[in-house]
């Protein structure tokens, strides 16, 4: 099956956290990673991010100011990225500051565990609503139709760690970029690059390569290749 290029973009904590406890998410990375997010989002086809990301943030997910725009229609891509949201069970709240900017299209993933009027709600203010697996969203399946109906050739994923999770343990995340910010969270409920139920012994963890590291003031900028395997379960 043809799949686009995934990676993933998180900004964490020197102690690997993505919100603290609260799962409150407030930016925390400098102003060179917030344009770093945009510079990504730049060359991807799609931009990809959780419900929760969505309901609690007043995001939109989209390129940003003209001259990100421009330099997308540099890189042969739509001057604005198509907009994917991943909602297991199609909790998403249709009225989500997302839905409201309608410069690219929108498309909710759920899986077969989603309530029909929830579906309903989510496909009158979304572009597309699909279901995909049963009891669990098939990433690899929902990455496949993307790149066949959408031409999606790289997907960026912005998270969250259920999200991530999801697709390293099917083995389907080419890179993945990581800020580390000079801050500790602490808790043990606080979100981190990959939640879920994680892997079942060490001989199953995704492998990673260091591709690249920058250092700007008291942060990292890392990137890593992957070994694209799926966890055991």
């Amino acid at each position: 099956m043809k799949l686009p290029f995934v990676y993933v973009n998180v900004a964490m904590t020197a102690d690997g956290k993505l919100a603290p406890a609260d799962r409150h998410f407030v930016p925390f990375g400098s102003q060179r990673d917030r344009a770093l997010l945009l510079e990504l989002r730049a060359k991807a086809d799609a931009v990809m991010a959780g419900a929760r990301t969505v309901d609690l943030m007043p995001v939109n997910l989209g390129p940003g100011p003209a001259k990100y725009r421009k330099a997308r229609l540099r890189n042969g891509l739509a001057e604005y990225n198509l907009r994917v949201i991943v909602s297991g069970s199609a909790t998403l709240d249709p009225r989500a500051e997302v839905f409201r900017r309608r410069f690219s299209p929108i498309i909710v993933l759920a899986s077969g565990r989603s309530k029909a009027t929830s579906l309903r709600l989510l496909r009158e203010v979304a572009d597309s609503v699909e279901v995909f697996g049963d009891q669990e969203l098939d990433f690899a399946a929902a990455l496949s139709w993307l790149r066949e109906k959408w031409k999606v050739k790289r997907l960026l994923c912005e998270g969250g760690g259920e999200i991530n999770a999801g697709l390293l343990s099917a083995g389907l995340v080419d890179e993945i970029n990581v800020t580390i910010c000079p801050l500790i969270f602490g808790g043990r409920n606080a979100p981190t690059l990959a939640d879920g139920e994680g892997i079942k012994s060490i001989a199953d963890a995704t492998k990673l390569r260091l591709k690249s590291s920058r250092r700007v003031g008291d942060e990292l900028f890392l990137v890593y290749k992957t070994s694209r395997t799926a966890w055991k379960r």
